[in-house]
């Protein structure tokens, strides 16, 4: 099997990329990553510098895949390993560079190990060790396999890495038929809530538009990327990705990225970015104009489920962190990580930390779960809830 590091997506056919990355996964597909470097937004300027991973067969032809890149800094991972970097810091020893296979900006579980067939799972151990290898002829610290599917775990932890949990809120369809089909499954004080939430916006005058990205021209993504904008500056930062990112993405992958419009008077006022795939969609950005009264949570998650129940998704992923979403009807949902440190002594000691890490984890999801919405008797998920 040969061996060969790729520092630009473009390098791929994007042909054999996709059919390996295969259709689930928006963040995956090459146009995606494509559009991330193309733009600048994933670079070494930006410390992200790419070293895709591919392996061919005698014939020439591709095997296997895997996204990395070369770290410089921790930012845009949703992974916090700051401490480490820390603790690194203190000994006199580099953390960064790093390895990272993860996509960029986008913490959502998706395939790691882009194979021709799943269920190999000596090449799969094969594209794992030379990702390993990459960070030790490159002198990395560390890698790191961010967000992989559950069914990656026993291959990424049989090659000697440690595994991470963490926790995320998602939302899961059980075949409702409408929006109040959802609420019925709530306690009432809970319903009441959010009918009171919806209530206010609408009596604010904001109605909403759903857009895909074919019908999204220069004009209103540059309205809408504003919105987004000031939204992250009054939080003293600035996206990830920038205007350029998602005009190529809207024009490259139209059917996977798509709008909600809020709009007061015909203005518009407030706006969220989701993506799609077949049966899951992702929240991802959201911007307003100023502070309306629920705007916020009828926007990135009402107007998501509503959206969900309509085109029969099994399930909304917001994106990471916020436990507001518990009483608005997402659930704790598991999340992974892997981790290889070429040091052995730090080694160690992260071993030993995630272990009680992932009890804290546990603990944690307990206590969220039993701060759902739903009455007793009735999960989210279609099981029966307890508490």
């Amino acid at each position: 099997m040969q061996v060969e590091i790729h520092d630009s997506i473009a390098k791929f056919d994007a042909h054999e990329w996709n059919r390996l990355a295969g259709s689930t996964f928006p963040f995956l597909r090459h146009e995606f990553l494509a559009a991330a470097e193309n733009t600048g937004c994933v670079s070494p300027a930006t410390g992200w510098t790419p070293r895709h991973l591919a392996l061919y067969g005698p014939d020439g032809k591709i095997r296997a895949a895997m996204p990395l890149y070369e770290k410089a800094h921790s930012w845009g991972e949703f992974v916090f390993d700051w401490s480490w970097a820390q603790a690194y810091h203190r000994a006199g020893i580099d953390y960064y560079p790093k390895l990272i296979s993860a996509v960029p900006f986008t913490p959502a579980p998706s395939t790691r190990l882009l194979l021709g067939d799943r269920r190999d799972k000596d090449l799969a151990r094969t594209l794992v060790a030379s990702a390993i290898q990459l960070a030790r002829d490159t002198d990395c610290s560390s890698f790191h396999v961010l967000f992989p599917e559950p069914d990656e775990l026993s291959v990424l932890r049989e090659s000697g890495l440690q595994l991470r949990k963490d926790c995320q809120f998602h939302w899961h369809n059980q075949g409702y038929r409408d929006f109040d089909d959802f609420l019925r499954k709530f306690s009432s004080a809970k319903r009441k809530k959010v009918k009171r939430e919806r209530r206010r916006v609408v009596e604010d005058g904001i109605t909403f538009r759903w857009l895909h990205g074919e019908d999204i021209d220069h004009a209103l993504w540059k309205d809408v990327y504003q919105l987004i904008s000031v939204t992250f500056l009054r939080r003293g930062s600035m996206p990830y990705f920038d205007l350029d990112f998602f005009l190529d993405v809207s024009k490259h992958l139209p059917g996977t990225i798509l709008l909600v419009l809020a709009e007061r008077q015909k203005a518009l006022i407030a706006a969220a970015v989701f993506y799609e795939s077949d049966n899951v969609l992702y929240g991802r950005y959201w911007g307003s104009d100023a502070h309306y009264n629920s705007l916020h949570f009828e926007t990135c998650y009402y107007q998501g489920i509503k959206y969900c129940i309509a085109n029969k998704k099994k399930i909304f992923e917001p994106g990471t962190q916020g436990e507001h979403k518990l009483s608005r009807g997402f659930v704790p949902t598991t999340t992974w990580s892997a981790h290889w440190l070429a040091h052995p002594e730090f080694y160690a000691a992260i071993r030993s930390y995630l272990r009680e890490e992932g009890q804290h984890i546990d603990r944690y999801m307990d206590a969220a779960g039993t701060h759902t919405p739903y009455r007793i008797g009735e999960g989210a998920d279609g099981t029966e809830r307890e508490s």
